[in-house]
């Protein structure tokens, strides 16, 4: 048996949107180990167009509409995953992959945006606090993990200089991970999270250039995949560096 073939497996993906990010890359990942599954975004059209594009290349995928930061939101979503997939999956989620997020400067605190700051922790957070805390029970149904994404900035010996709102709000999710990973080991669930640094994205390419030394889509998705999978079944509550 191949541990990292998703078939009859559900899993979740939250950030999806925009063409030439990551998260398409691990959606696409996903299906083609045989997983089903459910994109989320807060963008109609972009959740739409990657679970087209999927879809017509013979995967299985539905697309979902929710701004996560809204717990109220997340929970409508995830019960609408859930209804719609109960019939094969039984109300089950084999993994949530917490991608959604977004990168921002605030610069020296004296000087920064209060609003700004709000923004990091709310796309960064509050999105996959919301995420995590609608799918909990789905993803116990199936003993499953949630992976989310870190940054080195929040990483001891990071550089958060000028990034105050983005490292903070990603420590945060890290620690959250953590905590997840400690609450739920009862319940065989398990918690990790990705920290890349540079991640060679369609933005990344066009602000940066491409001559950098960048992490590249599909190894974060194949790191992702193996969180997830059987082969990390005793891992959890960890940070993996890609670099």
């Amino acid at each position: 048996m191949n541990p990292l073939d998703f078939s009859n497996k559900l899993i979740v993906i939250t950030g999806v949107g925009r063409a030439g990010q990551v998260g398409e890359a691990i959606a696409l990942g996903f299906a083609q180990r045989g997983a089903t599954l459910a994109l989320l975004d807060v963008q109609q059209a972009e959740v739409d167009a990657r679970t087209a594009a999927l879809v017509a290349q013979g995967f299985r995928a539905t697309g979902h509409v929710a701004n996560l930061a809204d717990a109220a939101a997340a929970q409508a979503a995830a019960d609408q995953v859930r209804e719609q997939t109960r019939a094969q999956f039984h109300g089950a989620v084999h993994a949530v992959i917490c991608v959604a997020g977004g990168f921002g400067t605030t610069g020296a605190l004296d000087s920064s945006d209060a609003a700004q700051w709000h923004k990091q922790f709310m796309i960064n957070l509050d999105t996959a606090y919301g995420a995590t805390r609608a799918f909990l029970p789905a993803v116990r149904a199936a003993r499953g993990s949630f992976v989310y994404f870190g940054s080195v900035a929040a990483l001891p010996g990071g550089k958060p200089a000028g990034l105050a709102a983005y490292a903070s709000a990603k420590s945060a999710v890290l620690t959250m991970m953590r905590a997840v990973a400690a609450d739920e080991r009862a319940n065989g669930v398990r918690a990790n999270a990705v920290v890349p640094t540079q991640v060679r994205t369609a933005a990344n390419s066009a602000s940066m250039g491409d001559d950098k030394d960048y992490v590249e889509r599909e190894s974060v998705a194949d790191v992702v995949a193996f969180l997830t999978s059987a082969l990390a079944r005793n891992i959890s509550g960890q940070a993996i560096k890609l670099a």
